[in-house]
C-alpha cells in the first residue's frame, strides 16, 4: 500500500498549480495550489479569512486585473501566477499596493522588483521572440544569466529550446560588442587623421594664427559648465557618457527617448558641444531605425509563413547554422 499511496501522491501533485493569492488591500501573499478555478476559489477564501457574506469572489491577475473566469484560461496560466481575490462589490484597480510584476510597476519593492525582471523579460519574448531586437544589453544579461530550468517553467518550453534562447541571446549581445570594437578602431584611425592634419597645418600656417583661433575655442566652451534637465533617467545618461558606442547598450525606448531630446539641452546634460550631441542623436536615429527594419522583417516571413502569426518555438534559428 505504501507504494501506491506514494504514487497517488505525485499524480495528484502533477495535476495541481502553484498559485499566489491575496486581496485587494492587503499585503500579505499566500501559497496555494489548486487543481481546477473552483478550488482556487474556496481556498484563497479559507487562506484569506473572506466572510461568507462577501462571497462569490472573483479572482483577478495581479499583474493587470484580468478577471480569471475561465477553466481552460486557468490551466494555461503558469505556475506561481499572482492572483487579487476580489470580494463582492470590489474592483481592482491599478493603484492598489503590489499590482503585481507589471513593466512600469514602482510599487513593489527593490528585492521583488529585481527578482521578477527577468520575468517580465520572458514574458514579452513569450510574446513575441523578436523582441530581442529591442532589448538592451543589460536586459539582455539577464536572461541569458536565468537558470535553464527556471527560464523553461516559464515560458513552457524544454530545456533544449532554452539553451537554444539563451545561446542565441548571447549571439545578439556577442555582435552588439564586435560592432561596438569595430566602431571604437574605426574613430582611432580617424581621430588619428585628424591629428596628422592638424600638425601639417600649423606647420604651414603662421605663428600668431593660430592662438587668436584658440581664444575663440576656449570662450566657446566656457557654457558647458551647466546643466539643463532632460527626460532622461541618470543611468541613460551615465551610459551615453562613459560607454563606447552608447546606442549599441540601451533598449529602444531609451534610444526614442534620445532623439526626442533637444539636442542643446542633451549637450548640456552630458557637458558635451552640440555637434557631438548632434551626432549621438543621430547614431541612436541608426541604430533604433535598424532595429525596427528587423522586426519588421522578422513580422512580414511570419506572416507569409503559413498564416502562423507567432514564430514557432521550433522554428526558432538553431546555436548551429544548418549548410
Amino acid at each position: 500500500k505504501a507504494p501506491w499511496g506514494t504514487a497517488e501522491r505525485q499524480m495528484m501533485a502533477a495535476r495541481l498549480k502553484r498559485c499566489v493569492v491575496r486581496r485587494r488591500d492587503g499585503p500579505e501573499q499566500h501559497g496555494v495550489a489548486a487543481s481546477c478555478l473552483r478550488e482556487l476559489r474556496d481556498k484563497a477564501c479559507g487562506v484569506l479569512a473572506i466572510d461568507k457574506a462577501r462571497e462569490p469572489i472573483t479572482l483577478v491577475l495581479a499583474e493587470d486585473g484580468t478577471i480569471v473566469d475561465d477553466e481552460d484560461y486557468f490551466l494555461c496560466l503558469p505556475s506561481n501566477t499572482k492572483f487579487v481575490a476580489l470580494a463582492k462589490d470590489e474592483k481592482w484597480s491599478s493603484k492598489i499596493l503590489d499590482s503585481g510584476t507589471s513593466w512600469l510597476s514602482e510599487s513593489v519593492d527593490e528585492v521583488d522588483s529585481a527578482a521578477e525582471k527577468w520575468k517580465q523579460l520572458a514574458r514579452q519574448l513569450k510574446d513575441d521572440l523578436s523582441n530581442i531586437i529591442l532589448m538592451s544589453e543589460e536586459d539582455l544579461q539577464v536572461l541569458i544569466d536565468v537558470p535553464r530550468s527556471d527560464l523553461a517553467e516559464e515560458l513552457a518550453q524544454s530545456e533544449t529550446k532554452i539553451q537554444v534562447l539563451q545561446d542565441t541571446l548571447q549571439k545578439v549581445l556577442d555582435r552588439r560588442e564586435e560592432e561596438r570594437q569595430s566602431r571604437q578602431l574605426l574613430e582611432l584611425y580617424l581621430e588619428a587623421l585628424k591629428t596628422e592634419d592638424s600638425i601639417l597645418s600649423k606647420v604651414a600656417e603662421p605663428e600668431a594664427a593660430p592662438r587668436k583661433e584658440m581664444d575663440v575655442v576656449d570662450t566657446g566652451t566656457s557654457s558647458t559648465d551647466t546643466s539643463a534637465a532632460t527626460a532622461l533617467s541618470n543611468q541613460v545618461l551615465a551610459a551615453l557618457k562613459e560607454k563606447p558606442a552608447p546606442e549599441l547598450c540601451l533598449d529602444s525606448r531609451d534610444l526614442e527617448l534620445v532623439l526626442k531630446e533637444d539636442t542643446a539641452a542633451l549637450a548640456s546634460a552630458l557637458g558635451w558641444d552640440k555637434q557631438k550631441a548632434g551626432a549621438l542623436q543621430e547614431a541612436c536615429g541608426q541604430e533604433l531605425s535598424k532595429r525596427l527594419k528587423q522586426v519588421q522583417t522578422l513580422h512580414s516571413l511570419r506572416s507569409t509563413s503559413k498564416g502562423k502569426k507567432a514564430l514557432p518555438w521550433g522554428d526558432w534559428p538553431s546555436s548551429k547554422r544548418k549548410k
